[in-house]
């Protein structure tokens, strides 16, 4: 049975702009914890998500920046390494999308987004790790003008049997895990930048790929922070260089 939007999709998140040049910093380490994210960072996303499935819009605040125009405080008083997304919590800084998202699921409370089964622990680590790879693999041919590779081919095809894997759900691990919220931001982005770009349907020809991104758009934690797909094309064609 496919999983069900968490406990946090009946909270409405309000939306605090996007800080750019001009804004003021927060007062850091003053006993609040910040989500520091950009909403249009498919990173970010990953821990936007956790946090809302967990249901704690409520203990962390997010704070936004506009990465086209981010503020120098940022990486002067917040995180020195100047990327998204970052937390504050506890006094302490944390990056790196894939090790925040275990930490969030591990250090708040909320539904644990790990099961406690060995092998699929096992399965979760492996997939966490290949993610960025997955990621450098199909975004490496657009980065580079370049037609559809067969790498791109080899990583997808990789996600379409890891989804066969286990019978009890859509998702990687069956259930929704943080296996899921490690690739469907990047899947959101690529699926739209090879169809329109590329002309091609990354889920054509694979129905578990298919079904996942299906019942992925069913879960709120995670439609709540998806843009518009036109935005995110707009985006891409102006980092690519693309009339």
């Amino acid at each position: 049975m496919a999983a069900a939007a968490g406990p946090a999709s009946s909270v409405k998140e309000t939306l605090p702009p996007a800080l750019g040049s001009t804004s003021q910093p927060p007062t850091v380490f003053d006993g609040t914890t910040r989500l520091y994210i950009c909403y249009f960072c498919p990173f970010a996303q990953r821990a936007w998500v956790t946090m809302n499935f967990k249901g704690l819009q409520d203990k962390i605040k997010l704070v936004a920046i506009d990465l086209q125009d981010k503020p120098a405080w940022y990486k002067e008083k917040v995180y020195p390494q100047g990327t998204v997304p970052s937390l504050e919590h506890n006094n302490e800084i944390r990056g790196e999308s894939l090790d925040l998202i275990k930490y969030i699921d591990s250090n708040f409370d909320g539904p644990s987004l790990l099961p406690e089964d060995a092998e699929k622990r096992q399965f979760a680590d492996e997939l966490i790790g290949y993610a960025n790879a997955f990621t450098k693999a199909l975004y490496a041919p657009l980065m580079a003008h370049a037609e559809v590779s067969d790498e791109v081919v080899a990583a997808l095809d990789k996600l379409e049997v890891a989804l066969s894997k286990f019978s009890d759900g859509p998702f990687f691990l069956g259930q929704f895990s943080l296996v899921d919220i490690a690739y469907v931001t990047i899947l959101e982005r690529v699926q739209i930048y090879y169809s329109h770009l590329r002309n091609y349907e990354i889920t054509k020809g694979r129905p578990n790929l298919e079904k996942f991104i299906e019942e992925m758009n069913k879960i709120d934690a995670y439609t709540q922070t998806k843009n518009d797909p036109l935005f995110l094309l707009d985006l891409a064609k102006n980092h690519l260089k693309i009339a």
